[in-house]
């Protein structure tokens, strides 16, 4: 016998029923275990069959002993809670600790006296920003931010100064080295002045980045303090004016605005736009364009070119709280704790403008890669589980696959997600993990980064954003090997898997009107980006105006 898993003590009582057939009087005697576990009609079923009793007793059989059980268990509950009040009476327990725990256990379990949830800090502040942000306070808040971020850059400039001036001292300094090597210096030296070259850079980096993050925990905590006291005071209907607005100088940052445009004209921005409707009986209207662009460039703030002074992100401060977002595709590698190519420029970024909603980049990272790790447990755990229930040979191979990967990092098609309140046009980044197969010409509908595009899709679904940007050839730069046959059928396999994956939303979010832009890299040629424009209808089938004549 199995031993008992209940605390509960268990007593033995037996079960008395009298019944007569013609002259002869029987009586039937069963010992039960209370409180009683098992289902009576099962045990009365089991009385009739083994005691093998006659049928007209069946009923009255199940009555009685339906009515014993429960006579017997309130005896019982009525004997604890008597023992319970003798102990209570003889000071054995303390009355106002079991009194208070009554009471918690009372508020708790229910709804009408349980006390109310304390408001989250968090939510507060964003219903505030969305009341002003939507106010005639919109502007005051758009220059204290650019202000701000004026700050930021200046700190950011000298910052690229002093490394600079480092990296020059330290160039002069290897090129003697290298000049004397052989003939008063050795290897050892050279080897030696790397290493404190190296050193050097790295405490320099340190002492700024701490600079950095310092300036920026004060920037959100004065800004978050400054927001709700303006809020306060629009209120306040004795207040005569709000806070005076905040200036900006229009000589700021002016010859930043130089560099963005001489890149401008390098690199001409190509774009079209289409309007599509899709969906089996009730159609859905989006929005399509084809932009020759980087990717970055939806995150980078642009300043106002006529005064040099503005942030071009009033859009986006008035869509943060919505339900009307802004996404972005970035391909990352399959390390989330690390900067490097496009990861690194999109955390350059993201220092630029001090963060005053969420945390910030290396947080949100930090919190990904522990979710990443906590689920391969789960998942080493399940898979140990299933091995185990299966024979030994058959689970060493995949065993031997799974101790060769590092469980800290994530496979191509999987994705983490960042938000943001400090990039121009974006407040939802998908770090989408691709490899090298992306550049291979032979990838296909299942492949686990077109698979990862279906899954971070239903993710805009589930939260709301209605703009997502997506990399057309899954790559953000070209390279050699991308041909024009290449780019042909890989932009074809995209816009085909990106269709499907469009109708299959309506059954996702009910069928809402979305805007997906296709970009494609800044180095494309005209003539391949006009080449996959020409694709885009031909796949989605543009609707087209129609005109009817008639003949008389």
């Amino acid at each position: 016998m199995k031993p008992d898993k209940t605390t509960t003590c268990s007593t033995e009582k037996d079960f008395v029923y009298k019944f007569q057939a013609d002259v002869q009087s029987f009586v039937l005697t069963v010992p039960l275990q209370f409180p009683v576990q098992e289902n009576l009609s099962h045990f009365h079923g089991r009385l009739m069959l083994l005691h093998n009793l006659p049928c007209f007793i069946e009923k009255d059989l199940k009555k009685m002993l339906c009515q014993f059980v429960e006579e017997e268990t309130i005896k019982d509950y009525d004997g604890e809670a008597e023992r319970a009040l003798d102990a209570v009476r003889l000071a054995a327990l303390d009355v106002e600790q079991l009194a208070d725990t009554w009471m918690k256990s009372y508020t708790d379990t229910t709804l009408e006296h349980a006390q109310p949830e304390e408001t989250n800090w968090d939510e507060d502040f964003a219903d505030i920003y969305h009341d002003l942000i939507h106010s005639p306070a919109s502007e005051t808040l758009l220059n204290l931010e650019h202000n701000y971020f004026v700050s930021i850059s200046e700190l950011l400039g000298e910052r690229d100064v002093e490394l600079k001036k480092l990296r020059e001292r330290q160039g002069a300094e290897m090129n003697k080295v290298m000049q004397e090597l052989g003939k008063s210096l050795s290897d050892h030296h050279v080897n030696s002045a790397a290493v404190q070259h190296f050193e050097s850079q790295q405490i320099l980096e340190n002492k700024w980045s701490s600079e950095l993050k310092q300036l920026s925990t004060i920037q959100k905590q004065e800004y978050q303090e400054w927001v709700i006291k303006l809020h306060q005071d629009l209120k306040n209907p004795n207040n005569s004016f709000i806070s005076e607005e905040i200036k900006v100088q229009p000589c700021q940052l002016q010859g930043s605005e130089d560099t963005s445009g001489r890149l401008y004209e390098e690199h001409r921005q190509l774009e079209e736009s289409f309007t599509i409707h899709l969906g089996a009986q009730l159609k859905t209207m989006h929005n399509l364009r084809l932009l020759r662009a980087d990717m970055l460039d939806f995150c980078k703030h642009k300043r106002n070119h006529r005064s040099g002074v503005k942030l071009h992100r009033l859009q986006t401060a008035l869509s943060l709280y919505s339900t009307s977002l802004c996404g972005l595709v970035l391909l990352v590698d399959n390390r989330i704790n690390s900067y490097s190519g496009i990861k690194r420029d999109f955390a350059t970024v993201c220092q630029e403008c001090t963060d005053f909603h969420f945390p910030q980049l290396q947080e949100q990272l930090e919190v990904s890669q522990q979710v990443v790790l906590y689920a391969r447990a789960q998942r080493s755990q399940k898979s140990k589980r299933q091995h185990e229930s299966k024979n030994m040979n058959a689970g060493h191979g995949d065993k031997a696959k799974s101790t060769d990967r590092n469980q800290s990092n994530i496979l191509p098609g999987e994705f983490y997600v960042t938000r943001h309140s400090n990039l121009s046009e974006i407040h939802v980044v998908f770090h989408l993990c691709v490899d090298d197969n992306v550049k291979s010409g032979s990838i296909s509908a299942r492949d686990p980064a077109i698979m990862g595009l279906r899954n971070l899709l239903k993710v805009c679904c589930t939260h709301d954003i209605t703009t997502i940007n997506i990399p057309l050839l899954l790559v953000h730069e070209m390279s050699e090997e991308m041909t024009i046959p290449w780019c042909s059928k890989r932009a074809e396999l995209v816009f085909k898997c990106v269709k499907g994956f469009m109708m299959e939303m309506v059954s996702w979010d009910g069928g809402v009107s979305r805007t997906v832009q296709f970009l494609v890299p800044q180095n494309i040629s005209e003539e391949m980006f006009y080449q996959l424009s020409n694709m885009l209808p031909q796949i989605f089938r543009v609707s087209s105006t129609l005109t009817l004549t008639s003949k008389r």
